[in-house]
């Protein structure tokens, strides 16, 4: 069925600024692996393009291929993983890729469906992995996608906090009929969200669809959905201590174990645990590690280590 007009010129306008526009990522590149592609979407959930690009460089040199990846040492994808953000990711990705050696020959497969089945794999990177790897038809959406969207198209100022059904089916009926035509959209949107229509300071003037915006026509609206959204801090959160203590067990040599008193002290960044306004806090956070499976415990309790 055909768009309707004003879809078509929005469609165009996003795919000929994007033509102009889009950045040379290495995983965009031609030629580039579909397990390349799905390494690259596990790296940048909620991680800048900036400090993905060098990690994943590396990491592809290092593992090119699933098999690679599924047979070292998680210490080692530990490590490498270093400060992407949620190590525990880097764990998935390996059980992902050795699920992708044992059920498809260690070929990423094509269809949502079978993405959808390996482990780490939920339903943006499924269809982001379809599209971009294997040139399928898929709704792609990220936060970029969704803010794009929900500005241009249905004016407002930032999608709902949760990503519901009636949304993802409004985004299908925007996405171009033709195969190609979709992945390029999907792609384009993306791009737009993140260096154009931004959350905090959208630069609407350089914006190909400035003129055609629901948001601007309307007045750029107030967030209708403010006092849902959470703002999550990092300072002195869990994830801070446990940031510390993983990090201190990343610079030791190979198979090295610290003592818990040592990893306490790491957590509390060099202080007195007992000093800090929760003394409980690095305790818990080094049992939530040991419990997550990125550290492990001596047999005799004696010291923790990489897994």
């Amino acid at each position: 069925m055909r768009a309707e007009p004003r879809l078509e010129d929005i469609h165009a306008r996003v795919l000929a600024w994007y033509d102009a526009n889009a950045r040379d990522l290495p995983w965009r590149r031609p030629g580039t692996s579909p397990w390349a592609v799905l390494v690259s979407e596990v790296m940048l959930q909620q991680t800048p393009v900036v400090r993905v690009e060098p990690a994943w460089t590396a990491w592809m040199e290092r593992w090119p291929a699933p098999a690679d990846l599924a047979a070292a040492p998680p210490a080692d994808v530990l490590r490498a993983w270093d400060r992407l953000g949620y190590p525990r990711r880097a764990l998935r990705l390996q059980e992902c890729a050795r699920a992708v050696v044992a059920h498809h020959g260690g070929e990423v497969p094509e269809t949502e469906e079978e993405l959808l089945d390996l482990p780490g794999v939920g339903a943006y990177t499924a269809a982001a992995v379809a599209a971009f790897a294997h040139g399928r038809r898929a709704v792609v959406l990220d936060t970029n996608v969704r803010r794009v969207l929900g500005r241009a198209i249905e004016g407002r100022a930032l999608p709902p906090p949760a990503l519901g059904r009636a949304e993802r089916e409004r985004a299908a009926g925007y996405l171009p009929a033709g195969t190609a035509e979709s992945v390029r959209w999907n792609v384009g949107v993306m791009e737009l969200g993140a260096l154009v229509c931004t959350a905090r300071s959208p630069r609407c003037t350089a914006c190909p669809l400035l003129g055609r915006c629901a948001w601007v026509a309307a007045g750029r609206p107030d967030d209708e959905h403010a006092h849902r959204r959470r703002t999550q801090g990092w300072h002195g959160t869990d994830r801070q201590v446990r940031g510390r203590i993983m990090a201190h067990l990343r610079r030791l040599p190979d198979g090295l174990a610290a003592g818990r008193e040592e990893l306490l002290a790491a957590g509390a960044d060099g202080a007195d645990p007992a000093a800090l306004p929760d003394p409980a806090q690095p305790a818990r956070a080094l049992a939530s590690l040991v419990a997550d499976g990125l550290v492990a415990a001596e047999p005799d309790a004696s010291g923790f280590r990489l897994p």
